[in-house]
């Protein structure tokens, strides 16, 4: 059996943008990078319609990045929010991003998989911007997602904001839907 570590690697255009000595302040800043780094990747033919970053909720410092890599990295679990949840506890050292409070912003309403992966990373807050109905609407199966679901994370002590900046972020889901995307859960 081989003990080869897992690949959580961003695309090299990504670089630029992974600075983790970055302070960035208020939501809309922070969910428009998401949504900048969802539509890099859709742009560059890297993966899919999606991006997320973490940050250090008090401070704003950038913790890590991700990018959709499902068929960049040929592995379905490698989306945006699991991919920003590996590589901060990966700089972090940590299995959890509990201390010091964190907050994942995800360019779209995360995906069964991603909604479990944010409860169990310790982060403490989420702000989505597109609706999951819009990677949906293109023909992805977000799994089972339901209002409860959201309650349940919310009652775990995770503060939920849903719809920021939907327009743009919908804006690249439909970009990834013109230019051919793959839809590779359909």
């Amino acid at each position: 059996m081989t003990n080869a570590c897992l690949p959580i690697g961003l695309p090299g255009w990504a670089a630029a943008y992974d600075d983790t000595a970055a302070h960035v302040a208020g939501d809309e800043a922070r969910l428009r990078l998401a949504i900048e780094l969802a539509r890099l990747n859709v742009e560059y033919g890297t993966g899919g319609p999606f991006g997320a970053a973490i940050f250090e909720q008090a401070s704003g410092r950038l913790v890590a990045i991700g990018v959709n890599s499902v068929l960049r990295l040929g592995n379905s679990v490698m989306h945006a929010e699991m991919m920003a949840i590996m590589r901060a506890q990966k700089g972090r050292a940590s299995h959890t991003l509990r201390e010091p409070a964190h907050a994942l912003y995800a360019s779209c309403e995360p995906c069964a998989m991603c909604l479990g992966g944010i409860l169990w990373s310790g982060v403490r807050r989420l702000v989505c911007g597109a609706p999951a109905a819009a990677a949906r609407a293109i023909g992805f199966d977000e799994g089972p997602v339901y209002p409860e679901s959201y309650h349940y994370i919310e009652q775990a002590g995770i503060e939920v904001r849903r719809g920021l900046l939907a327009d743009e972020a919908e804006a690249v889901v439909r970009r990834y839907r013109e230019r051919g995307g793959v839809i590779y859960n359909a």
